[in-house]
């Protein structure tokens, strides 16, 4: 199998996915958080595993029931998720919570905190030390 194949089922499962768990999916645990988006599908070698990474905005009680919805309506998308992509054998579907979306929340708080320490200091955030003072002569 072709690294390029292997990539188009993975766009195509996400694509597919983010339709499907908004048009087909009728657990309102699925519904619940404000935004639900599938954000990268991982197939294993032998395209019979998808780890579908999601990235969910509300808060942890909220996030847990949607991942708890998923889980249970994984069966239930993947017959009609595999006639949609053409596909013979269509993958066991894996939700996982997208740790990235968690990441890059922490380095922004991280990069504010140092702006915000970098001002109370009387210097430009980013460098190490105050710019050296002009000497007059």
């Amino acid at each position: 199998m072709s690294a390029a194949r292997k990539a188009r089922v993975e766009h195509g499962i996400r694509e597919a996915l983010t339709e499907m768990i908004a048009s087909d999916v009728r657990d309102p645990r699925v519904h619940a958080p404000t935004v639900l988006t599938v954000t990268k599908v991982e197939l294993n070698v032998d395209l019979s595993v998808a780890r579908c990474y999601v990235s969910i905005v509300a808060d942890d009680a909220t996030a847990d029931a949607a991942m708890a919805g998923l889980q249970k309506a994984a069966g239930f998308l993947r017959g009609p998720l595999g006639r949609r992509l053409g596909l013979q054998h269509a993958p066991e579907l894996r939700f996982l919570v997208d740790p990235s979306i968690d990441m890059s929340e922490k380095l922004a708080a991280i990069v504010r905190e140092d702006e915000e320490r970098a001002k109370a200091a009387g210097r430009v955030a980013g460098q190490a030390e105050p710019p050296p003072e002009e000497k007059k002569e």
